[in-house]
């Protein structure tokens, strides 16, 4: 099994207990990277790397801000490693975005009219029975 990449700087005390559940997301990057296109829309066959990216750094925030189960030094070195993504975590801190799936989905330059991403629409202002799926990442909802 391929080891999650890092510097030749020793991991801090703690990493060999999130090590397995990272190696396991590593493994599964590899296997969403290398997964057939074909049939897919272009942004489609990137949906799968958007969610196991949104994991990893999710398990990361979760362990440190909502669990408390790891150092601040393992939190920092993850970060500096770039095991998790810490734009994403930064928004996750700051109200209204504790649910957001990925920072395209906030870029207004990415959109026709220069707003938000429809995932980003709350779920009781969008007409009954209508299905939203965002075109950069898949999600189906991320306002809360």
């Amino acid at each position: 099994m391929p080891k999650v990449r890092r510097s030749k700087k020793a991991p801090p005390e703690g990493w060999e207990l999130i090590e397995p559940t990272l190696d396991e997301l590593e493994q599964k990057m590899r296997e969403a990277e290398t997964e057939s296109h074909e049939g897919k829309r272009k942004n489609e066959s990137l949906w799968p790397i958007f969610k196991i990216h949104h994991q990893k750094s999710r398990y990361i925030y979760d362990l440190f801000y909502r669990r408390k189960a790891i150092s601040r030094e393992l939190y920092d070195f993850c970060l500096n490693e770039n095991i998790a993504d810490k734009n994403l975590i930064a928004k996750w801190k700051k109200q209204g975005y504790e649910n957001l799936c990925c920072l395209r989905c906030i870029q207004a330059r990415d959109t026709n009219f220069g707003t938000n991403c429809i995932c980003r629409v709350p779920k009781g202002k969008l007409e009954e029975g209508r299905i939203v799926e965002c075109v950069h990442c898949g999600c189906r909802g991320c306002s809360g």
